[in-house]
């Protein structure tokens, strides 16, 4: 077995771990509450000094299904509140940002069509990529449209591609207008370029005042901040894309369902929901999985430094809503995450494999211990309630290799490959749903209550 080198304080690190601890301060004051609030206070002093209006962009990606569902709510969201609302066209992703995009594509088509109902909206269930032809032609009607034009006009639009209806499309193009190939595509080029500029990547997303809002997911922080600041025109109306709850009850089941999540040790989402996922399957009586895979970083899957950023950002403030601790981190990518990784399968055999998982979650994420030594974890092990001078003589255990890869292809088999993600099994072990994303918890838990409705005498 291999043990932890001991380490000093950031002077006496070599550059691979002074780069980490750098890494980890710049994360921890980026995803502060403190540091948050003073940026907002910033941005909003400088919009009242130049008597601006509340500048709102938003990113619309014509295949995307988040995008479909937000497309039904911008109407709304601009009458609502008191706002200037840009809209752009975007492409794709761009480069390592969505490195698996047509599967990517196709877990969100399955995923939109969960979610739509708790939002109000639509989304049709749909297997089948979209028709590019008439992609083209809802791309050039709304490149030819002013913001206004298109707010108006973008939800029937896009629910006439989903729904493959070529001859209302023909319509829309001849009564709204449509733009050339060139045009649309100086459109797109135009969006794609003012999305970089403030560092983004993906469709269906808002940007206002230094911050990114994904789609129905994410509107309700923008909703609130804009209502704090008096730009809410029915400040007693209840919001258009409320956060959905956790609902555990009234039905409990006996162990004949089965929640799978599936986790990642460096995952920030992973950290600040699996506790409410070990609580929910408490709560609802399902028998409980946990299942640990490698970082998508560490399986060879690339990323970018934006989309590392932003994810841990928005964990902070997703964190925060759920009353959930997160934000002094010290990232433990790399080996702390294996050689935790391999003492998962022996404190499993002494029932401690959730309270190995919570602690090192802990460590990482809210006390900010380096896990990179012998004394950040042994601190993890004895939060655990397991036997330090038994751990460090299992550190490098084989099993735990094997059964990351084990939980890999498990993962890979349900149609998902990033973290944090859930599967729901009835008792012959059949797969009910998957999902991604520590933002639908909610969905596995009301999915829990319909099928013991299903059961029930």
């Amino acid at each position: 077995m291999t043990e932890f080198k001991e380490q000093g304080g950031p002077s006496t690190m070599d550059p691979p771990a002074y780069r980490r601890w750098i890494a980890s301060q710049v994360l921890t004051q980026w995803v502060s509450h403190a540091g948050t609030h003073r940026r907002r206070v910033q941005y909003e002093n400088k919009r009242v000094r130049r008597n601006l209006p509340h500048r709102v962009e938003y990113f619309h990606f014509v295949e995307d299904p988040y995008s479909a569902l937000t497309a039904q709510v911008l109407s709304t969201f601009a009458a609502r509140y008191d706002i200037k609302l840009i809209s752009y066209l975007v492409s794709e992703p761009p480069g390592d940002n969505a490195p698996e995009f047509e599967r990517l594509m196709k877990l969100a088509r399955y995923d939109a069509y969960m979610i739509a109902d708790e939002y109000g909206l639509f989304f049709r269930e749909r297997k089948e990529a979209l028709d590019q032809d008439l992609v083209g032609i809802v791309n050039a009607i709304l490149a030819a449209q002013d913001s206004r034009n298109f707010v108006d006009c973008v939800a029937e639009i896009s629910l006439a591609m989903w729904t493959d209806d070529k001859a209302k499309l023909i319509a829309f193009s001849e009564n709204l207008g449509s733009a050339s190939h060139e045009e649309t595509r100086q459109k797109i080029s135009l969006g794609d370029t003012r999305r970089a500029e403030l560092k983004h990547y993906s469709g269906a997303m808002f940007y206002y005042a230094g911050e990114w809002y994904w789609g129905v997911d994410r509107l309700y922080h923008l909703e609130k901040r804009l209502s704090s600041l008096g730009a809410d025109k029915k400040p007693d109306t209840g919001l258009i894309a409320p956060r959905p709850e956790i609902v555990t009850g009234p039905l409990k089941d006996s162990e004949t369902l089965t929640l799978e999540i599936f986790l990642t040790l460096r995952s920030p989402y992973s950290a600040i929901v699996f506790d409410r996922a070990v609580s929910l399957a408490k709560a609802t009586g399902v028998k409980l999985s946990v299942r640990v895979v490698l970082p998508m970083v560490m399986r060879g899957v690339p990323t970018t430094t934006i989309k590392g950023q932003y994810i841990f950002w928005d964990t902070g403030r997703e964190a925060r809503v759920a009353g959930v601790p997160f934000g002094k981190i010290y990232d433990p990518v790399g080996e702390p995450v294996r050689h935790c990784c391999s003492l998962i399968p022996w404190a499993e055999t002494q029932g401690k494999h959730i309270d190995l998982i919570q602690a090192f979650y802990q460590c990482a994420f809210v006390k900010g211990i380096n896990t990179n030594n012998n004394r950040g974890m042994r601190k993890v092990i004895e939060i655990a309630g397991l036997s330090w001078q038994q751990a460090k003589q299992r550190i490098g255990d084989p099993e735990g290799a094997k059964m990351l890869e084990k939980n890999r292809l498990v993962l890979l088999n349900a149609g998902i490959w990033g973290t944090p993600s859930f599967r729901l099994l009835n008792s012959c072990g059949a797969q009910i749903l998957a999902l991604w994303g520590q933002d639908r918890l909610w969905r596995v838990a009301d999915e829990i209550q319909q099928q013991l409705a299903k059961s029930d005498p």
